[in-house]
């Protein structure tokens, strides 16, 4: 039975369609059912959504990673929070392990959208009175919410597989860019390691340029952890992998929280013999027919608790992402 029992009268869980999986397994450590959602397209392909159980004067929590097809799965959840608020819940939270906007942070180009912002502020239209999420690609999309967010890590999670599963005698952790260097220096210290960030250019979606390494020497060191938010096509990790190669790394692990792999990544990642791992989480579903060398740790655990929490008015400090001291490990 889970330690993390809550009222299964007062509370309702539903999700969309993108992560079922996800959702079950944060209902099963709170103890509560995953409640069933109807989903069906109308002729002219609008999307209608009924929720499964009663939700009045209820705390209503719906789970949705916006993965592929991103724009379906964020209609779903709007039109699921826009159903819990009308329909009386106490409160609604929007529970997205995997925000996918959270890369449109700024505007770097004429005549685009800061989308992250419109996003949140769409949450917070749609009936969205808390949100949850897992690592945002940067600090300041934190910021663009209008209603109480949680940004949870895994990082402590992912450390623990570490320390308990794997040699770390001549290891270094690399930052693949200068931006990412405090998250990759929170994860090394938990780990007693070293740091060293890369020189990043990005020059399209899928393609970076690596040119150079900062920080510490890497040439005496035989083992690298590359630990980034995300591996989409997998070119910026692949970069920074061939260069720590060149440097005389003999075995190279790539870490992320959010496992996308579009595009061949994998296959692009295989290309390395000394990549030995690749570790992620699973905010979004896992690839189909991937290879045993791909290592996926499950945060279901971390949501249940991070409600929990929330639910029975207790900090959740330890499990936040930008929190210098994590909870022990």
């Amino acid at each position: 039975m889970s330690e993390h029992q809550i009222d299964a009268q007062d509370v309702r869980i539903f999700c969309g369609q993108s992560h079922p999986a996800l959702a079950q397994g944060i209902a099963q450590d709170l103890g509560v059912p995953l409640e069933k959602s109807n989903f069906r397209r109308f002729s002219n392909d609008c999307m209608e959504v009924q929720l499964g159980a009663s939700v009045r004067s209820r705390t209503v929590f719906i789970v949705q990673s916006l993965v592929k097809p991103v724009s379906d799965h964020l209609t779903e959840l709007l039109i699921m929070l826009d159903i819990a608020r009308s329909a009386g819940a106490i409160s609604v939270h929007a529970i997205l392990p995997y925000y996918a906007y959270a890369r449109s942070d700024k505007k770097d180009a004429p005549r685009i959208s800061i989308t992250a912002r419109l996003v949140a502020d769409l949450l917070a239209t749609a009936g969205a009175t808390h949100v949850m999420t897992m690592t945002l690609h940067s600090p300041q999309v934190h910021g663009f919410f209008s209603v109480p967010t949680d940004v949870l890590t895994a990082r402590t999670e992912i450390a623990r597989y570490f320390l308990h599963d794997h040699r770390l005698e001549k290891t270094i952790v690399v930052s693949p860019d200068v931006g990412h260097a405090k998250s990759a220096a929170r994860f090394a210290h938990m780990l007693n390691l070293p740091i060293v960030a890369a020189n990043k250019e990005r020059i399209s979606d899928s393609e970076v340029q690596i040119s150079g390494l900062f920080g510490k020497q890497v040439r005496k060191y035989k083992q690298a952890l590359v630990y980034d938010d995300e591996i989409a096509t997998g070119g910026s990790v692949f970069e920074v992998c061939k260069e720590l190669v060149k440097n005389g790394v003999e075995r190279v692990i790539p870490i992320c929280t959010h496992g996308i792999f579009s595009n061949q990544a994998l296959d692009r990642l295989r290309q390395l013999s000394q990549i030995v791992e690749i570790v992620t989480t699973d905010t979004v579903p896992p690839p189909p027919n991937h290879s045993a060398n791909l290592t996926i740790l499950p945060v279901a655990p971390i949501f249940g608790e991070a409600i929990w929490r929330n639910y029975t008015r207790q900090s959740i400090g330890g499990l936040f992402s930008y929190w210098q001291d994590p909870e022990t490990i």
